[in-house]
């Protein structure tokens, strides 16, 4: 067989190449179920002769014709044989957020058309029951729901070279899948990804890829998301295990089980393993403490690409020894590297994680590119703190006059999905306008300094860029979360998230209250503030703030799924606590 050329190759070229007894893996009932990649091969077949049964098709195969299926389910075996078997009727699948919003719910589900939803069990099906006009099948089994394998039972004798004739008549160019960005803006827009699109993402990235077919991957970021979705392609392809974790709270348990040599994650996670580190670490007594902080202080000075000669290099082989060795086991042992995205990584995160033995590549992308434009490499040569990473080899990246990052690629999307006004604003000449500022360093690592939409202006004509101050105020161990607001207004202010738990223990180690409104509190954040204000210019700096009671989060709608801040819903609910920056 060829290069594999639409997603669903991507199984028959594992099994020609690294025949798996654990393609994918998943706990049930406790124990790790695992599934060979001649099992998935099976499934995903089955799968998609049960869909051509129930009439489901992908007719002349244009965007219009294709059905869609929707599907709301936390990461699973089921998720990816789910895919496998939609691609491969010809259909598109449609992957919202299990914690998405009822009204956006609706709207993703009546604008894509989907005829079929696919949910993970009891909870979810609760959200969607009363919604008409779907045929809704349950991955867990619950009473009086049709299960998923109701469909891969209706497969007849003869169905395989049914599905083989359907597959033949699939494309590369055809679509794929169409994934809705959550937007901190609005509405949801369908972003279509064809298999062309998907694979060459996957193609490019294989060669930075760190591990081989002996390594495992542990699978927890949502593969709703492009980055993860696109990324357990490229493991397949590449002959990697994936694992898949049992939720957020088991990740440490599940690295300690599986001991995976790379995982995917969003900063926001590092920043909590950091924290669980840190916990520890002020939790030792005497010797023992005075070696983790002494250790962690030769790791907050560690530079990439730069000998900091041999007395340096000697302190941190034996911080590694008495330190960082308890961490890398703590992860699991055979951890190679960790890839982060979504949002900017801290610096000092990415020193100490580099610095203790995990290679952190940050990298950078949209949903509009499948995801990957940029990405640091295993190399030392190829990674710079505080950058994104060198352009792929497949994708080309041009700073407009205004700062803005264009991309143009095979990676770059088909367009909106009803929407060809938003898809001629978004790409000109083939250009993709990503939204960000950034710039080149070096004529060759790309660094963001921040979002378009989000600088904004105060009343005095200056701009301000928020994001950069907002990631340096959260090197703070009190600072959990923080927005940057001005716009219109005479000065910067900020509305902070204290970090609850750092709080309490530092209001009782100082016989206070940990209470928002107290003196000593706001003396405390306003210590931090000037602190980090050191790093800006005058505009820039937070003259005041205000202290919110409790963490923005996905479920009460301040930030998206991919833990970015949502502004304009922030702005409007805090509406108050803003005035009161200001009155």
């Amino acid at each position: 067989m060829h290069q594999p050329t639409r997603l669903f190759d991507v199984v028959t070229h594992q099994q020609q190449h690294y025949f798996k007894d654990d393609m994918l893996a998943a706990k049930e009932n406790g124990a790790w179920r695992t599934y060979s990649t001649a099992e998935t091969a099976e499934i995903a077949t089955r799968f998609a002769a049960g869909l051509l049964r129930l009439g489901v098709s992908g007719r002349n195969m244009s965007v219009e014709q294709q059905d869609k299926i929707a599907l709301i389910s936390f990461n699973r075996p089921e998720w990816i044989f789910t895919d496998l078997a939609c691609q491969q009727a010809g259909a598109v699948l449609v992957p919202i957020y299990p914690t998405i919003s009822k009204p956006e719910l609706e709207y993703v589900l009546k604008d894509s058309e989907a005829r079929i939803l696919f949910v993970q069990g009891h909870e979810l099906y609760e959200k969607v029951k009363d919604i008409p006009g779907l045929d809704i099948y349950s991955f867990n089994k619950i009473p009086g729901v049709k299960h998923w394998s109701g469909i891969t039972a209706l497969a007849q004798p003869g169905d395989e070279a049914r599905v083989q004739s359907v597959k033949d008549g699939i494309l590369p160019t055809h679509l794929a899948t169409i994934i809705y960005t959550s937007g901190t803006t609005g509405i949801p827009k369908g972003v279509m990804l064809s298999h062309q699109n998907i694979m060459s993402n996957m193609t490019a990235c294989k060669e930075y890829l760190p591990v081989d077919e002996h390594a495992r991957a542990l699978s927890f970021l949502p593969l709703n998301h492009i980055f993860e979705r696109m990324v357990t392609y490229l493991y397949m392809y590449a002959g990697v295990s994936v694992y898949y974790a049992e939720g957020m709270e088991t990740i440490a348990d599940n690295l300690r089980e599986i001991k995976p040599g790379i995982f995917t994650t969003v900063p926001r996670l590092l920043e909590k393993v950091y924290e669980k580190i840190m916990a520890k670490g002020i939790a030792l007594k005497g010797i023992k403490r005075a070696i983790f902080f002494w250790a962690l202080n030769i790791a907050r000075e560690f530079e990439i690409n730069k000998n900091q000669g041999l007395w340096y290099n000697a302190q941190l082989a034996l911080a590694n020894k008495l330190v960082f060795s308890k961490w890398r086991e703590a992860l699991g042992g055979n951890l190679q590297c960790i890839v982060t995205g979504a949002a900017a990584c801290q610096i000092r995160l990415l020193k100490v994680f580099t610095a203790a033995g995990f290679s952190v590549l940050e990298g950078y992308g949209l949903t509009e590119t499948s995801p990957v434009i940029s990405v640091n490499r295993k190399e030392e040569k190829d990674r710079m703190f505080g950058t994104v990473g060198p352009v792929i080899s497949n994708v080309e990246v041009k700073i407009a006059d205004d700062g803005e990052i264009l991309c143009k690629g095979p990676n770059v999307t088909m367009g909106y999905y009803k929407r060809p006004d938003l898809t001629a604003d978004a790409i000109t000449d083939g250009w993709f306008h990503t939204g960000d500022i950034g710039m080149l360093v070096n004529n060759r690592f790309l660094k963001i300094t921040d979002r378009k939409k989000e600088l904004f202006k105060t009343s005095g004509g200056k701009f301000v860029a928020p994001q950069p101050i907002e990631n340096k105020f959260r090197e703070s161990p009190y600072i959990e979360q923080i927005m940057v607001v001005g716009a219109d207004r005479k000065f910067t202010g900020a509305l902070i998230v204290p970090n609850f738990r750092n709080l309490e223990d530092w209001a009782r180690k100082n016989n206070t209250e940990p209470v928002l409104t107290s003196p000593k509190v706001k003396a405390l954040y306003k210590q931090a503030v000037e602190k980090y204000n050191q790093s800006f210019n005058h505009i820039e700096q937070v003259k005041k703030f205000e202290l919110m009671p409790h963490e923005w989060t996905v479920e009460g709608g301040e930030m998206t799924p991919t833990m970015k801040l949502k502004r304009k819903v922030i702005m409007e609910k805090y509406r108050d606590a803003i005035e009161r920056i200001y009155a």
